[in-house]
């Protein structure tokens, strides 16, 4: 299954994302986005979302493992997934833009803004994938 993961640029951004050759995200802290962010298996597809001033799709990644504990969480409750870049996409693909498209009224990206790891469904996906191939 696809996911969306959200990060500020200015924090992280998708060119320092794909100049690193990849990460492990870390830091994620909300209990339902945690449950999320455990469902990632090696080899699913994920969008690379900015937060921020910029509220866009910017590009995919790919999980190379399994969702798995994060050592850094005392409680032993948070994971953590290695993500690295597929590519960015021919354009950005802005919230108001998915907002305004019928075939994301289910998208938890339109009612659940600060929710940091989401499922995409596999329509969603390619909803997305055509909206960026489109200037």
């Amino acid at each position: 299954m696809p996911f969306l993961v959200k990060e500020e640029p200015s924090n992280y951004s998708y060119d320092a994302f794909a100049k690193d050759g990849g990460t492990t995200w870390t830091g994620v802290k909300n209990p339902l986005a945690q449950k999320h962010l455990r469902s990632i298996r090696k080899g699913d597809l994920v969008f690379y979302y900015h937060t921020g001033d910029e509220k866009a799709v910017i590009g995919i990644a790919k999980a190379t493992a399994d969702a798995y504990p994060d050592q850094a969480d005392p409680a032993g409750k948070a994971h953590v997934v290695d993500l690295v870049p597929v590519k960015k996409l021919a354009r950005p693909v802005t919230l108001k833009e998915i907002k305004a498209d019928a075939r994301f009224a289910e998208f938890p990206l339109t009612y659940m803004p600060r929710l940091s790891v989401m499922p995409v469904t596999p329509a969603q996906w390619e909803a997305i994938v055509q909206l960026a191939s489109h200037n």
